[in-house]
């Protein structure tokens, strides 16, 4: 689970794209840490960067299929 010490640089949102989920292999639409559904596993990535393809992030038999979920999103000054 992400963690976090400074509550003050954080903002809640309810925006739709937390609710989206990826498959292995997408490009991510945000940059920030995306969080495996089935098994809790976390990764950070940039904006356009491939999230882990599905030979790169395994599971157990029968721990459910791999699906990615923005958690943070991190956003960028313009």
């Amino acid at each position: 689970m992400a963690q976090y010490k400074h509550g003050n640089f954080l903002h809640k949102s309810d925006h739709s794209e937390y609710d989206k989920k990826y498959s292995p292999g997408t490009e991510a639409p945000n940059p920030g840490i995306y969080r495996c559904v089935s098994c809790g596993d976390e990764i950070g990535i940039a904006k356009g960067h491939v999230l882990p393809p599905q030979n790169h992030h395994q599971h157990a038999p029968g721990a459910g299929k791999i699906e990615w979920q923005l958690v943070v999103f991190a956003q960028q000054r313009k």
